[in-house]
């Protein structure tokens, strides 16, 4: 039987559907997001951070911590998947922030950036085929370490809508969660990669209302929670925003 959140998150999902159509993947991604330019222009630059986060990987909380309801998806294989959240639905961390400087300025330079993160794919992690809620905002993937396989080819496999998508190192991909996706890392390495959600632009404006809206309620129940691991305080101090918004 459906629990309270999944009712809600298709509901969510049917009301926008209804008055937004797009494709699943928006090809070049600067059509719809210009800003992602400054970002993939500095890739290197962030990779060079996000690695030395994952030089302390351990303290880094796994997605489920933030957000139990995604406990199916992120804890369904016993691997990690790794969210280290710079900002969410417009609140910053303060202290991730300032952990990662070149990143935190590219964030702060564009306000169509409603959420950041980096995320931390474990060896041979499989997200299970699952769809995002909230047409309001579109999702951005920056590779910053593509693991290989032994054919050449990057060896995580990002499928949307049926679609299989191989990114390498320094590509960009803006796309749409609501439809069906799901992830896997065919390798024994981790996969880097910086994961924005941004305003989608051009909605109706009774959608830009309804969207406006959802943001600010995430705004309002959104809270810092400690997260000690091993008995230190972890870097990536989460948190917790509103249930639907988040895939």
């Amino acid at each position: 039987m459906p629990s309270l959140y999944e009712f809600g998150t298709a509901a969510l999902r049917c009301i926008y559907q209804a008055r937004i159509s797009g494709p699943p993947v928006f090809d070049p991604p600067q059509v719809q997001f210009p800003g992602c330019l400054p970002f993939m222009e500095a890739w290197t630059a962030i990779r060079s951070e996000a690695l030395a986060i994952a030089g302390q990987l351990e303290t880094v909380p796994r997605f489920q911590e933030l957000m139990p309801e995604q406990t199916a998806i992120s804890a369904n294989d016993g691997r990690d998947w790794r969210m280290f959240i710079l900002k969410a639905y417009g609140i910053e961390v303060r202290q991730n922030m300032a952990a990662c400087p070149v990143l935190a300025c590219l964030i702060k330079q564009a306000p169509e950036v409603l959420s950041a993160g980096l995320s931390f794919l474990a060896p041979h992690k499989h997200i299970p085929p699952h769809f995002g809620p909230f047409k309001g905002i579109l999702r951005f993937h920056l590779i910053l370490s593509m693991p290989m396989g032994s054919d050449g080819k990057p060896a995580v496999v990002l499928k949307i809508d049926d679609a299989e998508h191989r990114l390498a190192d320094g590509d960009g991909l803006l796309w749409d969660d609501t439809y069906r996706h799901e992830v896997r890392n065919q390798s024994g390495e981790v996969r880097i990669a910086l994961l924005l959600d941004v305003w989608r632009p051009h909605m109706p404006a009774d959608m830009q209302v309804l969207s406006r809206l959802i943001i600010l309620l995430c705004k309002l129940q959104c809270d810092t929670v400690p997260s000690p691991v091993a008995g230190k305080e972890t870097v990536a101090a989460p948190i917790r925003p509103l249930r639907p918004l988040h895939r």
